[in-house]
């Protein structure tokens, strides 16, 4: 009898999403990811959950109204990740003409008819807040509903409720060969000691190395795919405004400008083909200018390269042969007499990842029994409230925590929701959570982390189960570095 029903190479957004939802159809699952989890392309997103006002042009209605309906679902079971936001789109004289934008929108707000978000209006931007950061004579802007989304925070919260339902989470675990026998056999090197597993179907999730798997590891053919970069900038607060920006560039490309850890701005997102390593990707100086050329044409105040904090890219995949598909994603699937089960799952947006990784669970039904669908009703841990109710649960956590501010209870609240108080516990001021690693994180959350969601090295926490790398300084870092090696050391010396 083989030890799980799926094996589950790679922990990025496809992966964790499989992982969740074979889970709680009752599979035995295993999820292996060298690394940790969502440190690809999967932290590197544009961070929306959106219907995609650019398939429009293209008369993608159907993607369109699938995607928009994947937003309602992602508000109702991940409402402390998924932040509604109203969306404006100055009218820009060289661009679209306002009729068409308004006529796009107006059909956007038909193809949602059963959301709960505002629909889209045409706004004065020389009475309107959103105006304040805009260059004149900007005189019209539409305003429409969409949402923001933490995508690392998605990816660890999709692999601790696969984990809560049976699945097995393993990084720092590389798969060097799978043999397809009777059953998979995988070798594994998990954190310096090879192991075997098997397993009675197999899922390739690996990402922009879907490829290099599936001819090393897998030694198959691989899938016939393009590989493009998607790259994002991130700079100082430029609007006070609590909005995301569309701006229309000059090559008809749609920009995002969006409010990003309250006290900076992502711009994106550029894109081209990608050749080369993915675990070596790095943004391009020509990137970077289109981007700040871009937001020029309308801010007020002026970005220029020295005024980058931080780039962010990853390397995405697409099917060679319908590229127009890139947003949905590819889920193949393979299997023949007394040849187990492979699923080869790659690309997509963050907005179809759930419907993705159910359609593609829903292939191995034939294999095994299992329950009916079930990821668009159940909330991800933290979640079990109405979006709505946000602001009410950042006001309960300072009524319990006294000793938070408000800005703490907000990035509180947004990563762990009705769960914080795994994190913070009865503590009755700052010092009972033991050393502080600059003015946010506390040891208690550094110790929910290592325990609940396999971080590892400070950079797990800094820049993926949070984004408070931007603003920890250097001793900071050096401090929190020795004390989860300390803790790493701790919890290797005491048996289980």
């Amino acid at each position: 009898m083989a030890d799980f029903d799926l094996a589950i190479i790679g922990g990025g957004l496809n992966g964790v999403s499989v992982a969740r939802d074979a889970a709680g159809r009752g599979l035995r699952v295993i999820l292996l990811e060298q690394g940790d989890l969502g440190s690809a392309a999967s932290s590197a997103s544009p961070r929306l959950i959106h219907g995609d006002l650019g398939l429009l042009e293209r008369r993608a209605l159907l993607r369109v109204r699938t995607a928009l309906a994947e937003r309602d679902i992602w508000l109702r079971i991940a409402p402390h990740l998924v932040r509604p936001m109203r969306f404006a789109i100055p009218a820009h004289s060289d661009e679209r003409p306002p009729w068409l934008l308004r006529l796009g929108l107006l059909l956007y707000d038909r193809l949602a008819s059963r959301t709960q978000l505002p629909a889209s209006v045409t706004v004065d931007v020389t009475h309107h807040p959103i105006g304040n950061a805009l260059k004149r004579p900007f005189g019209t802007a539409f305003e429409y509903s969409d949402c923001v989304v933490d995508d690392s925070r998605l990816v660890v919260l999709n692999a601790v409720d696969a984990a809560e339902r049976g699945a097995v989470i393993r990084t720092g675990a590389r798969c060097v060969r799978a043999d397809r026998l009777e059953c998979w056999r995988l070798a594994v090197i998990d954190r310096g000691h090879r192991r075997v597993i098997t397993a009675r179907a197999l899922a390739n999730a690996t990402g922009a190395w879907t490829t290099s798997v599936a001819e090393t590891v897998l030694r198959m053919r691989p899938p016939d795919v393009r590989a493009a970069q998607m790259s994002q900038i991130v700079v100082r607060r430029l609007f006070d405004s609590d909005n995301v920006y569309v701006f229309q560039n000059a090559d008809r490309r749609l920009i995002f400008a969006s409010p990003y850890e309250r006290d900076f701005t992502l711009i994106g997102t550029v894109g081209h083909k990608f050749k080369g390593d993915p675990a070596a990707v790095s943004m391009a100086a020509a990137d970077v200018s289109y981007l700040c050329d871009a937001v020029n044409r309308y801010f007020r105040e002026p970005i220029e390269l020295f005024d980058v904090i931080r780039t962010v890219s990853g390397v995405n995949l697409a099917v060679r042969a319908d590229p127009r598909a890139a947003g949905d994603g590819s889920v193949a699937f393979d299997a023949g007499r007394r040849k187990p089960p492979l699923l080869t799952i790659f690309g997509g947006d963050v907005t179809t990842s759930r419907r993705r990784a159910e359609r593609a669970v829903s292939r191995l039904s034939p294999f095994y029994p299992m329950s009916p669908r079930w990821t668009a009703t159940a909330p991800l841990p933290g979640g079990d409230f109405q979006w709505p109710r946000f602001d009410a649960e950042v006001d309960a956590a300072r009524q319990r925590w006294r000793f938070l501010t408000e800005a703490q209870a907000q990035r509180l609240a947004a990563a762990y929701g009705t769960r914080l108080k795994a994190v913070l516990g009865e503590a009755k001021s700052r010092a009972e959570l033991g050393p502080g690693f600059g003015p946010e994180l506390t040891a208690a959350e550094v110790r929910y982390l290592m325990t609940t969601e396999w971080a590892r090295f400070p950079d797990d926490i800094l820049w993926r189960r949070s984004k408070l790398g931007l603003t920890m300084s250097a001793g900071d870092r050096e401090a929190l570095a020795a004390f989860m090696a300390a803790m790493g050391a701790d919890r290797v010396s005491k048996p289980g």
